[in-house]
């Protein structure tokens, strides 16, 4: 089936020039789902794959907003809403520098096979800006979301389009944005999702993504005969992924001793003392090098790579896109590591999972380990529909379940197409299959 794949990436790549990450992720899926045209011929006479590589809707916009200096400035706002077979639009809105049409369509598209594998009924979609909310004020990164807004609100709605927060978008940002829309549109409807509690957001919606990825890696562990208990566990990043996949975790039993930010990275090896982390990150909003001062046996290294060579039994990378390349899994590997897990999207380079594969060490990708982030969202919408809202330990329950209904549909999928083991073609696999029968029952649209 090389041809297949090379076929259809020829053609991605034609069309979307200049997008490594977005032919990435592309790639990755057609080589999980070879196996899956080469037993459904009709999927290949619908043309299923190249519709589904194609967004059904890129939208690029203007973003002004006037900064506290009164000094005019310009970002760029996308959308891109990939595919709404089996349910609206539903992804993250991330604000950092970096982002450009390749990392959002990246996100989009693996968003698809993500939201599909959660059992709820959701579609495909990311979107964001060039703006950086770092170093602004609070009136600064007001007036940006509101322009931002502006343009956006005509794309979206709890039937159409569903964003949330990513990288750069928490809380005080979602706020921004819904009020702004509330006041375009004068409805008070679900349309974001990651809302304060206040109005209209879920009880354990910040801890999610952290908290579904420790679940599933609890399946992980569980077979290979092991559980959390005294493990020594290494998580890049310090937002909301990495600290609560830190305190599940540490719930767990196990010795979380190393986290980081864009700068550099901590190593504890008493163990990491979250409260100390939620103070800095969560409320003053500083550099995680700031630990140190706290608690004088811990070291910080600028730079952040270097942390996959800190010895542990567990990696949860949670930053960003391709930070463990070969020479880190390899070193990861030589470290025995036995489970790595992505809290982020795509945060692990290709040569990155073969090594792990080769390896025997179980890997688990990002469309299914950190897929309680959007699960959750979905859950939140709904309580949003039924003017409910669910306590704390309801949503943590749904949320538990539906990640070892992830697991399972990930090691059935690879045991049925041959690649026992292998949650990513797993992943791939269970996801593509559900909406390409949707993609199907609904003909050529």
């Amino acid at each position: 089936m090389s041809t297949f794949v090379d076929r259809i990436l020829e053609t991605v790549v034609a069309r979307n020039p200049a997008e490594p990450e977005f032919h990435q992720a592309v790639r990755e899926v057609l080589e999980s789902i070879a196996p899956v045209i080469a037993k459904r011929p009709e999927l290949a006479r619908a043309k299923i794959v190249e519709r589904v590589v194609e967004p059904e809707r890129q939208v690029i916009f203007r973003v002004p907003w006037v900064n506290d200096k009164g000094e005019v400035q310009i970002n760029r706002g996308f959308r891109v809403e990939f595919n709404s077979a089996i349910g609206p639009y539903k992804g993250g809105l991330r604000f950092h520098p970096s982002v450009n049409l390749s990392i959002i369509k990246f996100l989009g598209f693996e968003q698809i096979f993500k939201n599909a594998l959660t059992t709820t009924p959701i579609g495909g979609g990311k979107g964001g800006s060039d703006f950086d909310p770092k170093g602004k004020s609070d009136l600064e990164v007001m007036r940006f979301c509101q322009s931002f807004m502006s343009e956006l609100f005509r794309h979206i709605g709890p039937d159409t389009d569903v964003p949330a927060g990513d990288i750069g978008v928490g809380g005080r940002e979602i706020g921004f944005m819904y009020g702004q829309y509330k006041k375009l549109t004068n409805t008070f409807t679900g349309v974001l999702t990651g809302k304060g509690l206040s109005y209209g957001g879920s009880l354990a919606r910040t801890e999610a993504t952290g908290y579904g990825l420790v679940y599933f890696v609890t399946r992980m562990l569980q077979s290979r005969g092991t559980d959390w208990k005294n493990k020594s566990v290494v998580i890049s990043g310090s937002g909301n992924v990495a600290i609560y996949a830190t305190e599940r975790a540490q719930q767990l039993g196990a010795r979380v001793i190393a986290l980081s930010d864009s700068n550099g990275y901590i190593v504890d090896n008493d163990g990491i003392k979250l409260d100390t982390v939620k103070r800095i990150k969560e409320i003053e909003r500083g550099r995680i090098k700031e630990y140190v001062a706290a608690h004088k046996t811990a070291k910080y290294y600028d730079g952040c790579q270097d942390i996959w060579t800190v010895p542990c039994e567990v990696a949860l990378p949670s930053a960003t896109q391709n930070e463990i390349d070969r020479k880190a899994a390899e070193a990861l590997v030589k470290n025995k590591c036995i489970a790595v897990a992505e809290g982020a999207n795509m945060p692990s380079t290709p040569e990155a999972v073969e090594v792990f594969h080769n390896a025997g060490v179980s890997f688990g990708p990002a469309k299914a380990a950190n897929a309680g982030g959007v699960a959750t969202s979905a859950l939140e919408m709904a309580q949003n529909s039924m003017r409910l809202n669910w306590p704390f330990e309801e949503v943590d329950r749904r949320l538990h379940q539906i990640m070892n209904d992830i697991y399972d549909q990930c090691v059935a999928a690879s045991e049925t197409y041959g690649a026992k083991g292998n949650l990513v073609i797993g992943a791939n696999i269970a996801g593509f299959l559900k909406v390409a029968e949707a993609m199907l029952a609904q003909g050529v649209v």
